[in-house]
C-alpha cells in the first residue's frame, strides 16, 4: 500500500529482530532488517526508509558511528535508537548524535510502538510552516537542512531546524520550556528534558547570532522561557 511507513530494524540479536519485525508487520508496517552496521548502511544508501530502529551495540559499525555518519551525510530519516545502556549520559549522547529518541531495552512492544507513532507525528508535514523561510535575516532551507544570511551559509540538525520552525510558526509570545518540548521533541518535559533544551537553544544560538552570549533573535526570558521577536516590515 502507498500510504504505509517503512520501517529498517537494525539489530544483530535475531530473536529480538523477528520479534520486533512480526509486531511492527502486525501493525502494518513495512519492515525490512539488518543483522549489523554495514548491512544496514548498504540497505539505508539503496533504499528510501521513513523511520530506523537503530541497536546502539552493533558488530563491524556500531549505532553510535552509523547514526553519526548517516547525519554528516544528510540523511534526515527519523531515528530511534534501541539500548541496553539506561544511564543518562548515555541518552543524551544519543540525542546529540542526531537520533530522534531512545529506548531503553528491556522495553514493552506498546511502548515503543507509541514513540515510533510520536517520531512520526513530528514528521508530518502537515505541521510543517513550509520548507523555506525566513528567520530574522536567516533564510532557512529545511529540505537541505541549511540557513544563509548575505554574508553566510552554515549547515543544521534536523531538530534545530524543529525549533527554528517552531518560534517561526510562534512569533512574539513566550514558549515556555514544557511547551517547547511538547511540540518539537513530542514529550513530556523532565529534568532531563530541559537539559536537553537548553542544550540546543545554545548549540543554535551560536550558528544565528552575531554574539550568542547576548542573543537578539532567540531571547530568554527569566522564568519564562524563550521568544522569538519577528520584525515587522517597513
Amino acid at each position: 500500500m502507498e500510504n504505509q511507513t517503512y520501517i529498517l530494524i537494525v539489530e544483530d540479536e535475531p530473536k529480538i529482530r523477528t520479534g520486533l519485525k512480526d509486531f511492527l508487520e502486525f501493525h502494518n508496517f513495512l519492515v525490512s532488517e539488518a543483522a549489523d552496521g554495514h548491512e544496514a548502511d548498504e540497505m539505508v544508501a539503496a533504499k528510501r526508509f521513513d523511520l530506523i530502529l537503530l541497536d546502539l551495540m552493533l558488530p563491524i559499525i556500531s549505532g553510535e558511528q552509523l547514526c553519526t555518519q548517516w547525519r554528516r551525510n544528510g540523511l534526515q530519516t527519523p531515528i530511534i535508537m534501541l539500548t541496553a545502556k539506561g544511564q543518562e549520559n548515555e541518552k543524551v549522547n544519543g540525542l546529540n548524535l542526531g537520533s530522534d529518541d531512545y529506548i531503553t531495552k528491556p522495553f514493552s512492544l506498546e511502548e515503543l510502538l507509541a514513540r515510533i507513532q510520536a517520531v512520526l507525528r513530528r514528521i508530518d508535514p502537515a505541521r510543517k510552516v513550509s520548507q523555506t523561510f525566513y528567520f530574522d535575516k536567516w533564510q532557512v532551507h529545511l529540505d537541505s537542512l541549511t540557513i544563509q544570511n548575505q554574508t553566510a551559509k552554515k549547515d543544521i540538525s534536523r531538530r534545530e531546524g524543529q525549533i527554528i520552525q517552531y518560534f517561526a510558526a510562534n512569533p512574539n509570545r513566550i514558549i515556555s520550556r514544557k511547551e517547547l518540548f511538547e511540540k518539537v521533541w513530542d514529550d513530556i518535559l523532565t529534568e532531563l528534558g530541559t537539559r536537553t533544551i537548553d542544550m540546543h537553544i545554545a548549540k543554535l544560538r551560536g550558528k544565528i547570532e552575531a554574539n550568542s552570549a547576548e542573543p537578539k533573535i532567540i531571547k530568554t526570558v527569566r522564568g519564562a522561557g524563550y521568544i522569538y521577536y519577528e520584525e515587522a516590515e517597513a
